[in-house]
């Protein structure tokens, strides 16, 4: 991490994120010191308090969300508003929760649409919320399902319910078309709130919206007042199950994606959160079904780790085809030091205490080690065969694969998950019990007075 942080402060320092072979830095997200506010968090739990203070500072003096780029509502959420908070929620220091609140209120106009889904993409500086022309006007599934942990929080924080009513409503809108299986496609109308024609799939575009259903459940401490997210949640489980299959003879269980009523044997790293998401929510049921699913679990990290292990440099690809009598295949074949194959691990380790999950981990924090890391910081591969480099730091590499790596290896007391729970971004925020008339969430024992009423840019393609 400090070989990571201190080749962005030296090159590129206020920018979004570091290239670290052409030394210097690169505004991918409009400017809005991605990487710096991504860290926070990180930097806090590690102790590295000098370097915290510093980007604090950075924060207090030099961020400035009035600018003029169409930002991801999605990316923005979780990585600047995710980390904003979750810097809030360790340090106390109000400067975070104020920088909070002015960014939430930049991406509010985007959920006023006639079905309250939210578009996609909104100019910080202007408004003008739309959807990318790609999407055929629609709003993208883990980009419109994927905020509400973020502005639960900031409602609770702020004692302001209106970034609560505004992504709770999609959920509400959400369960008026959820199918028997509860998987939803990957595309949905913001105007009529229905689903159209596309893709269902754990991974890019569909990932999140499923996991924060189950984090939105834990993050109100499990109440009456979120047991709608758990329902969901467990119907959705069903669908999942029913996307399983394995390899013969190898036999490794992996995830299709599906179109209409055809599968396709195809798997995206980014799938790799879903064990760890299994293990999270294995603890909701009885003992049978939660040995059923944290087996599940093991079974599907096992082929995660196996992306990684099936490479010449022990990186995985970004995705994986799977043929029938053989092993799998890569199919893209960059690796973009992408966390979720670790975050599943830290998952394991954490609810299983077994050992091996620590000793995967390890290996792939060695083959990032070896391959990545170059003088001027963490570099991705274009091609995981041939090992020849990219020239980009990811933001969530010391958001996500670091912060998980670190915690892999330290006492489950560090953030306890009965105290925290992760956004997508790896942001711990603090677990609040929502009382069930939601007029009074606690908060360290104090009333707040709260009236009811995609993965990702970086990860969806190789620039």
């Amino acid at each position: 991490m400090l070989h990571a942080w201190t080749s962005y402060e030296k090159y590129a320092w206020g920018k979004d994120e570091l290239q670290p072979q052409t030394k210097d830095g690169v505004d991918s997200f409009g400017g809005l010191g991605a990487t710096l506010i991504d860290s926070l968090d990180t930097l806090y739990i590690m102790g590295l308090q000098e370097q915290f203070q510093r980007a604090r500072e950075w924060v207090a003096n030099s961020l400035d969300f009035n600018k003029d780029y169409e930002a991801s509502v999605f990316e923005t959420t979780i990585r600047v508003l995710g980390g904003l908070l979750s810097a809030y929620d360790l340090s106390g220091d109000n400067v975070f929760l104020e920088k909070a609140r002015d960014i939430a209120d930049r991406l509010l106009p985007a959920w006023n649409t006639p079905s309250g889904i939210p578009y996609n993409r909104i100019n910080l500086r202007n408004g003008g919320p739309h959807n990318p022309g790609w999407t055929g006007g629609n709003s993208i599934l883990a980009d419109s399902g994927t905020e509400q942990l973020e502005l639960i929080a900031l409602s609770q924080r702020t004692k302001d319910p209106k970034y609560q009513q505004k992504a709770e409503n999609v959920i509400k809108e959400l369960r008026k078309i959820f199918p028997d299986d509860g998987l939803l496609p990957i595309f949905i109308n913001p105007h009529t709130g229905t689903t159209a024609y596309s893709t269902i799939t754990f991974g890019a575009m569909g990932d999140s919206f499923y996991e924060y259903l189950l984090k939105v459940w834990i993050q109100g401490n499990k109440t009456e007042a979120v047991k709608h997210y758990r329902e969901m949640w467990e119907i959705s489980m069903k669908g999942f199950q029913s996307l399983i299959r394995r390899t013969r003879p190898s036999s490794f269980a992996y995830l299709c994606e599906k179109t209409g009523d055809s599968l396709t044997d195809k798997m995206d790293e980014l799938a790799c959160f879903a064990p760890g998401m299994l293990a999270l929510g294995s603890f909701g049921y009885g003992p049978e079904e939660a040995e059923k699913f944290l087996s599940l679990a093991g079974e599907l990290a096992w082929t995660c780790y196996n992306f990684y292990q099936s490479t010449p440099t022990k990186l995985a690809g970004e995705n994986y085809f799977f043929h029938s009598g053989e092993y799998m295949s890569v199919g893209t074949s960059w690796n973009i030091l992408r966390p979720e194959t670790v975050e599943s691990l830290f998952y394991l380790w954490r609810l299983t205490g077994n050992k091996t999950y620590q000793e995967w981990a390890w290996n792939i924090f060695q083959a990032f080690e070896r391959n990545s890391r170059i003088e001027t910081g963490y570099v991705g591969l274009k091609d995981v065969t041939t090992g020849s480099k990219d020239n980009m730091m990811q933001s969530f590499f010391l958001a996500e694969t670091l912060k998980y790596l670190y915690l892999l290896f330290s006492p489950p007391s560090v953030i306890s998950l009965d105290e925290w729970v992760f956004n997508t971004e790896a942001h711990p925020l603090k677990i609040v019990t929502r009382g069930p008339d939601e007029e009074k969430p606690q908060v360290d024992g104090q009333k707040l007075p709260i009236r009811s009423h995609g993965r990702k840019v970086g990860r969806l393609g190789y620039d």
